[in-house]
């Protein structure tokens, strides 16, 4: 049924391009994609549709290698951290311009933080810069950033889009519109104009030369960038397989066999990237506060088989919460513990005390083991009937109840459900543990209710850590908690894949929150 509709795509296909597409005087690249964000402001948004942009446009003080774990220079050239960890000073670049071609110093990155920081500017995630005490520049090129307590995430924190520097005076004269009406920054390409809900058109950064060395190319290689919005799947796909400039990394699974294959593109796959599905319980509701019940929960479904269903086989069936690959993940997790095992899911329910009835399903003092999960609707609905078919084969009748996006994230938000299906990106365990398991991150985004003192104390001790084996040894030990908790059914580790058009490149593709072109550095014409 899929394949049915690519040939009728490939008009629509063209007639959105036709207007992306400007004649051939320049080197123009199209990038399509799914959706779009809600405003380019680093401070104000949390999209990754919004990340992927600002990644290009702006720049940060650290850069992140396609490993996921080497620091690399940004707008800072070294940066030091004094023994007690509270003091970072960061030697900053002195040949940085913003578009406006307003010369970038010290203040900039001030100022940046300070809006941050100011409760006027109703920042988010502001837990990515750690309990700042105070920023000052000590000279143009010098920036101190003194904290509180220790942060041993900051510098990875530092580089995620969040930690954009921008020109405060455009900041500042547009208020509300800026990262709608305008966006000052000094990464390899600069705003032009973003259409809502059509396009966003950004131009090559004259002068930039200080992009991270992990690029073969220090500048822009392409003249214009456009980031088209194409919902439809069939249309996205067929727009890659006709436009011979066209790059993407929206491209559905059930495309990717015959992406990879026709030698007409290049289909490259991120090395490195942290970007996993999951169903998480609500672990003090009655129906799944028994950690027997959640193990069984856990061994019902078949992780292969659904990965297979759901991606075609290109994803990773999940046995840990975290993806193997990510900075401090624990080698040693049991993972025998997860997989499919109906026969000792079965037994622990029998444990539990949940009986059959008549109807197959399980009962305790009168109730039914009918658990309610909430998800967002979309490709979740197919992940969420794979997992209550496996439930049923052990007598659990899993009630699901999806909502579209726009109000899923309040439903999420409450107490109604007993368990909910999610993915997430992280840069590293520290980052997705202390995100979704303190206590004090209840409701949301610690969904599971997960209130433990001992994960309180490992968090902050990984978090305060000053060397790297004791952060390590810290988050290994939260890790191994929630793992034995069987807090959630870890389903399965999401790639990313990046194709381009025959007249490009092949582009190496970044993990960097999902977002596959980074800097945009490697998008270059042959």
């Amino acid at each position: 049924m899929v394949k049915r509709f690519v040939a009728t795509a490939v008009v629509t296909a063209a007639a959105a391009l036709a207007v992306a597409s400007p004649a051939f005087a320049q080197k123009t690249v199209t990038v399509l994609r799914e959706i779009d964000t809600d405003k380019y402001d680093p401070q104000k948004s949390t999209s990754r549709s919004g990340g992927e942009v600002m990644y290009m446009m702006g720049d940060t003080l650290v850069n992140l290698d396609f490993d996921m774990k080497t620091l690399k220079p940004g707008l800072a050239t070294s940066w030091s951290v004094s023994p007690d960890g509270l003091t970072y000073t960061f030697k900053l670049r002195d040949d940085v311009s913003f578009c406006s071609g307003k010369k970038m110093t010290a203040k900039d990155v001030v100022a940046t933080y300070e809006r941050w920081l100011d409760p006027e500017t109703k920042g988010l995630v502001k837990w990515r810069m750690g309990d700042v005490d105070k920023v000052t520049a000590t000279d143009d090129t010098t920036v101190e950033y003194k904290l509180k307590k220790p942060f041993s995430e900051l510098l990875y924190q530092m580089t995620q889009y969040f930690h954009t520097i921008i020109n405060i005076d455009q900041a500042k004269q547009l208020g509300a519109d800026f990262g709608v009406k305008g966006f000052d920054g000094t990464g390899p390409y600069c705003f032009e104009s973003w259409t809502p809900r059509d396009s966003t058109v950004l131009t090559k950064h004259a002068g930039y030369k200080w992009g991270p060395a992990i690029y073969d190319a220090t500048e822009a290689q392409v003249d214009k960038v456009i980031w088209k919005i194409i919902p439809e799947e069939n249309t996205r796909v067929t727009a890659l397989q006709t436009d011979a400039t066209a790059v993407s990394q929206y491209v559905p699974y059930w495309s990717l066999k015959d992406l990879i294959a026709d030698k007409k593109l290049s289909t490259t796959k991120a090395e490195n990237y942290f970007w996993s599905y999951f169903i998480g319980f609500k672990v003090d509701h009655e129906l799944v506060n028994d950690v027997k019940v959640r193990q069984a929960m856990n061994l019902a479904v078949d992780q292969k088989a659904l990965t297979e269903a759901v991606t075609f086989g290109f994803a990773e069936p999940a046995d840990t919460m975290l993806e193997p690959g990510v900075l401090d993940f624990d080698p040693k997790l049991d993972k025998a513990k997860y997989g499919e095992n109906t026969k000792t899911a079965e037994a622990l329910l029998d444990e539990a005390g949940w009986k059959k009835g008549p109807d197959g399903f399980r009962y305790k003092d009168g109730k039914k083991l009918a658990p309610v999960i909430y998800g967002i609707a979309g490709q979740f609905k197919e992940v969420a009937e794979a997992v209550q078919g496996d439930l049923r084969k052990v007598g659990i009748d899993l009630q699901i109840q999806l909502f579209d996006a726009t109000v899923a994230w309040g439903k999420l938000a409450t107490q109604e459900f007993d368990a909910f299906g999610m993915s997430f990106p992280y840069v590293s365990a520290g980052d997705a543990l202390n995100l979704y398991f303190r206590s004090a991150n209840t409701p949301t985004p610690n969904r599971m209710n997960w209130k433990d003192k001992e994960t309180d104390e490992l968090l902050d001790k990984g978090m305060m850590a000053t060397d790297d084996a004791s952060r390590a040894a810290a988050y290994k030990a939260v890790q191994e908690k929630l793992h034995d908790a069987f807090v959630w059914i870890p389903l399965y580790h999401e790639p990313l894949y990046v194709v381009a058009g025959s007249k490009l490149k092949p582009i190496r593709a970044h993990g960097n929150y999902g977002c596959g072109l980074y800097k945009g550095l490697g998008i270059a014409f042959k």
